[in-house]
């Protein structure tokens, strides 16, 4: 059975355009793939973080991850930070990782220009990380945004370098890009991706808003000129009010579009956000009902599955390298 691997930073507030775009394909693909699903707190800490409300945020990311519908059964649910071997790799892959390559990253070019000289290193780094936790479970398919298609790249490159020079060793994964959902736009600004650091706090609904603050977001939700209700790529504003309308009911797009005839932009709006809180409602329930002493135990099956393959992964790279075992061999 082939293998995905994917993951999610435990900062901030999780918010509809991540379900659409990436928990709602992991639900689905964890019936075809075997699937490794990380919670990725060492890509947080690339940043200054509170480390009460990090851990906080980790647990709460794994208990939204089963709430949506990731089956512990069917996948593998654990914490990066809690297994060493993503650390491990990360530095044998930075060495054969170049400068150069890092320095083309767009998402660092992003990221660094609003930090200037305050960047960590991690943040350069951030991509050979991506790259460790992707190479270590032998991944034949990573689902990724746009955003992130680059550092696939990345790990690909590096995957194939290292096969070249010490043998046969990873699995050259390839990208999954849902062709739908894939960018789900902020409500307040639909030039710009819903994103978890929207300045706005009106741009993203968050998975655990109740529906009173969902309504109120929708409501405000900016339009374009005209009042047809269809699908337009030229109005963009619009349009991500459909798609989002689309992904959470399974329409078709023209019995949207028909079913819209003739009603104005409140209409969608509130038959969008009685949607959004009819799908919320059960979810939050589900979030609720997990306790600690389950998740503890979902967890830690979770973090020794993932050990035990990336463990396998690791000694078979550090051996190809003259790294593992090394001081028990003969001369």
């Amino acid at each position: 059975m082939k293998r995905i691997f994917s993951g999610a930073q435990p900062t901030g507030n999780v918010h509809l355009g991540n379900y659409l775009g990436a928990l709602r394909i992991w639900v689905a693909l964890q019936h075809e793939y075997e699937s490794f699903f990380c919670i990725v707190n060492l890509h947080a800490i690339t940043v200054p973080q509170d480390t009460r409300l990090l851990a906080e945020k980790t647990r709460e990311l794994a208990r939204i991850y089963l709430a949506v519908g990731i089956d512990p059964k069917l996948s593998t649910i654990f914490v990066q930070g809690d297994v060493s071997e993503h650390a491990e790799l990360t530095w044998i892959l930075n060495c054969l990782a170049r400068m150069s390559e890092l320095e083309r990253m767009t998402q660092f070019k992003d990221k660094g220009r609003k930090q200037r000289e305050n960047v960590a290193v991690g943040l350069f780094d951030y991509p050979v990380l991506m790259a460790a936790d992707i190479l270590l479970y032998q991944t034949d398919l990573v689902p990724v945004g746009e955003d992130q298609k680059q550092h696939l790249e990345l790990t690909r490159d590096l995957a194939i370098r290292f096969n070249r020079d010490y043998g046969e060793t990873f699995r050259v994964p390839e990208p999954y890009i849902p062709t739908l959902g894939a960018r789900i736009m902020s409500l307040s600004d639909p030039s710009k991706k819903m994103s978890k650091s929207d300045d706005d706090p009106n741009g993203c609904v968050m998975l655990l808003d109740d529906a009173d603050t969902v309504r109120r977001k929708f409501k405000r939700a900016v339009t374009d000129s005209g009042t047809e209700i269809r699908f337009d790529e030229s109005r963009p504003a619009i349009t991500n009010l459909l798609t989002t309308y689309q992904l959470m009911t399974t329409q078709s797009p023209d019995e949207i579009e028909s079913h819209f005839v003739r009603k104005g932009y409140a209409q969608l709006k509130q038959e969008l956000a009685d949607v959004t809180v009819e799908f919320l409602r059960p979810f939050q329930e589900r979030v609720q009902r997990i306790s600690d002493q389950e998740l503890n135990r979902i967890l830690e099956q979770g973090r020794d599955k993932a050990k035990h393959v990336a463990g396998t992964t690791l000694k078979d790279v550090m051996a190809r390298m003259g790294i593992f075992g090394a001081a028990r061999c003969s001369a």
